[in-house]
């Protein structure tokens, strides 16, 4: 043995002969690292292929035992260049490419970037009513479909078998729901500048209330679960601790910032789309940890199904009413609708184009291929996203395409608590809190 020159790792003498500490971690800074303590310390990598890293998250633990002596957030493995890309696009195509981010939240990544682009238009005021309630309706449907993932998820890597079938059954009814109205079930593209892709087709509200009803029924599957079960209890409470003083620092916000006790939500602070019409509540806790973060999703849930329902009232008041802005040089001059077959355009929307006008069918070629422009400027647009809040910093030199895309993505931001929330607790402990924060990485990464 004495003749092994790992320059990684360092030797010592035992009474059974040289052994080696072979560590893992970032190699360069980590070889000079090994030794300088006295007390021996095992650095581990917990991702990026870890299960319960909620994608490629890649989590560098320095141990002392059991214990987590020092948390590293390793990121960037899923970079897709989202916000570059869509520099090269027009407005519209924007849509398709930030709808991809949090791919968990895609309706609510279209929205504040489409949020976005009609305050630089400044028709903010002209988007139709009706669009707004289904860009609503959409929303909150979203807001249940994440919260399904972070909860099942969340459950089955701390043990829990049964939440999660339960969590995804719900989840796929909502992802029904999405299929009929746009005709995909996530990265749908459907909120667009002016108001939204499509209406609602014949019969979707009756549909949508009968799956309220349905899960309104089911999700107390998961509260008798869960909810004061010993186990769960004790594998939750007083884990992953955050109080309100560490979330405001490191600029924390969505369920780990209102499970420290702050009622903070922008659909109540800053209202956009309509929000101050609907009545909800904001629901908070004063626990700090993985307990209470799970609480308030569990919580939300029924919000949200108020506000679905509070929806459908204003959409069956505003039947036969516009979905898009009145100004041709932005909606598009007829109605996307698919054909019987689920693909390509209808014959009726092809004839409508193509029937209307030639000049119309020109005007229609260049506003698809060449897009809008928008006036020259800049904006800042932030909504409350199923994880805190996703912000859009918008610049336009008055072109067809943006300067200039940048998101404030909550997971990256909130990605920040780790090591607050883990360091000095058991290893074991690293997976609820990380489950707790609720972390896309196809959003951190974008």
């Amino acid at each position: 043995m004495s003749t092994y020159s790992d320059p990684y790792a360092e030797s010592r003498e035992t009474t059974e002969g040289r052994v080696y500490s072979v560590t893992g971690g970032d190699w360069d800074s980590l070889a000079t690292e090994i030794g300088a303590t006295k007390e021996e310390r095992v650095v581990v990598n917990m991702g990026p292929q870890h299960p319960s890293t909620h994608g490629v998250l890649r989590i560098i633990l320095e141990l002392e035992g059991e214990t987590v002596t020092e948390t590293r957030c390793g990121i960037g493995y899923l970079h897709t260049g989202i916000e570059k890309n869509a520099e090269y696009r027009s407005w519209t195509q924007g849509v398709t490419f930030v709808t991809r981010m949090d791919y968990l939240a895609p309706i609510f990544n279209e929205t504040a970037y489409c949020l976005a682009v009609e305050k630089l238009l400044g028709i903010t005021e002209d988007v139709p009513e009706r669009a707004s309630i289904i860009r609503v309706l959409m929303m909150e449907l979203n807001r249940i479909s994440s919260h399904m993932v972070a909860l099942g998820t969340g459950a089955l890597e701390l043990g829990a078998l049964s939440p999660m079938i339960f969590a995804f059954r719900e989840r796929e009814l909502v992802l029904d729901l999405f299929e009929m109205i746009s005709g995909l079930r996530m990265n749908m593209a459907f909120v667009r500048p002016g108001g939204v892709a499509q209406d609602i087709p014949e019969g979707g509200v009756a549909k949508i209330r009968e799956t309220v009803t349905t899960l309104r029924k089911n999700f107390k599957d998961n509260e008798k679960l869960l909810i004061g079960n010993t186990i769960w209890m004790k594998r939750t409470q007083n884990i992953g601790y955050l109080d309100l003083a560490g979330c405001t620092t490191l600029g924390i916000t969505g369920p780990v910032l209102r499970s420290a006790g702050l009622p903070w939500d922008l659909r109540k602070i800053a209202p956009y789309c309509g929000y101050e019409n609907y009545k909800f509540d904001v629901i908070t806790t004063d626990t700090a940890d993985v307990y209470g973060r799970f609480l308030i999703r569990m919580q939300e849930l029924e919000q949200s199904l108020r506000i679905i329902e509070q929806a459908c009232d204003k959409l069956d008041k505003t039947v036969g009413q516009p979905v898009m802005v009145a100004d041709k040089k932005i909606a598009w001059p007829s109605q996307l609708s698919v054909g019987a077959d689920g693909m390509g355009n209808s014959l009726a929307h092809i004839r409508e184009i193509m029937g209307e006008s030639m000049e119309s069918l020109i005007h229609h070629f260049k506003l698809v291929t060449e897009g809008f422009r928008v006036p020259a400027g800049q904006v800042y647009v932030a909504i409350e996203s199923p994880r805190g809040e996703t912000g859009v910093h918008l610049v336009s030199d008055g072109g067809t395409r943006p300067y200039r895309v940048h998101f404030r993505e909550p997971s990256f931001n909130n990605l920040q608590s780790t090591s607050a929330m883990c360091e000095g607790s058991m290893i074991a402990d690293v997976i609820g809190a990380i489950a707790s924060i609720d972390p896309v990485m196809g959003g951190v990464d974008r």
